[in-house]
Order: structure tokens, then C-alpha cells, then sequence
């Protein structure tokens, strides 16, 4: 396992970084992703390049916009009056949408539904995380050292992606 320290995160934080969102991922990185094969250069830098970007340079858990924007997207299964600003982006691949919540919440087995500000705290961030990352499959693009591939997993477009692959 390639070992991460608050340090290692704050150089990939062009933007700046919140000390305590850094040292708290940094303690929790190596046993988290270590259950999930995530143990390689190429693997370890990949996911934290992509991290970087997605949580503003570890500045933030929780995605700034409202959500309203959200409200009604049946792909991501916000249903309900509200899921769209309940189920906003939260950790460091910002989760979103209701059916995210609830398919990441039943594999972790963590009430995400009840209480979605759970997906906010580093370790939990961080579990979120990798079983995103290996539910698609991940590794695979990491080993091959593709960052097109795994930015449009993690971000269904290439937002970022200059960001993305200066830290790789």
C-alpha cells in the first residue's frame, strides 16, 4: 500500500484545502483503501487526483450549489419533493441523488436514506468512495493510466479534466 499523509493531499490542492478534511482522509486512507485494491501508484494517484477535483481541492464534503437544480431527476431517483436538495453532491466523489444514497447506504450498510449528512464525514466520504470507484470498475482504467476513462466514470462528462490529470 502506497502510504498517504495530509501532506501528500495538500500538494494535490492547487486551490487550497481545510486541514482538518486532509488529516482526517489521510488517517483513514490507507485501511479503507486497502479493502479495496486501490494499492498501487498509478491506483492511489488516480483516485485522489479525481478526489481533488470533486471536493474543490479538499476544501469541501459537501457540494455548494443548493441541489434544486436536482429536483425531478428521475436517472438519479429523486422522486420526491426535496430529494434533489437532500441528495445533493456530499463527499469526495460528491454522491448524489437519492438512488446513489440508497444503493451506497444498503452496500455499507449505513442509514444514507434517514440521515444523508453521513456521506459528509471522511471515513464514511471515503468508503463511498472506493465503492464507487470499484463498482466501476476503476483499477482497471487506473492500471492503464487512463484518466479520460475514469473521469467520465466519475464525472459523466471530462469537467476538470486539465485539473484532473496535473495531479496524476
Amino acid at each position: 500500500m502506497i502510504d498517504v499523509s495530509p501532506d501528500d493531499l495538500k500538494a494535490l490542492a492547487h486551490k487550497g484545502y481545510k486541514s482538518d478534511i486532509v488529516t482526517a482522509l489521510a488517517e483513514h486512507a490507507e485501511h479503507v483503501m486497502e479493502d479495496y485494491g486501490i494499492t498501487t501508484r498509478l491506483r492511489v494517484c488516480h483516485f485522489w487526483a479525481q478526489a481533488a477535483h470533486e471536493c474543490d481541492g479538499f476544501k469541501t464534503m459537501r457540494e455548494y450549489a443548493s441541489g434544486r437544480a436536482y429536483e425531478g431527476r428521475k436517472d438519479l431517483g429523486n422522486v420526491n419533493p426535496g430529494d434533489g436538495v437532500r441528495y445533493k453532491g456530499r463527499g469526495i466523489f460528491q454522491l448524489t441523488g437519492r438512488a446513489n444514497y440508497k444503493r451506497l447506504g444498503d452496500v455499507l450498510g449505513l442509514p444514507l436514506i434517514a440521515h444523508p449528512e453521513l456521506a459528509e464525514g471522511p471515513e464514511v466520504a471515503l468508503r463511498i468512495a472506493c465503492e464507487y470507484w470499484k463498482s466501476r470498475g476503476l483499477n482497471a482504467f487506473a492500471d492503464k493510466d487512463d484518466v479520460n476513462g475514469i473521469t467520465k466514470r466519475i464525472n459523466g462528462g471530462f469537467n476538470g479534466l486539465a485539473d484532473r490529470k496535473s495531479v496524476v
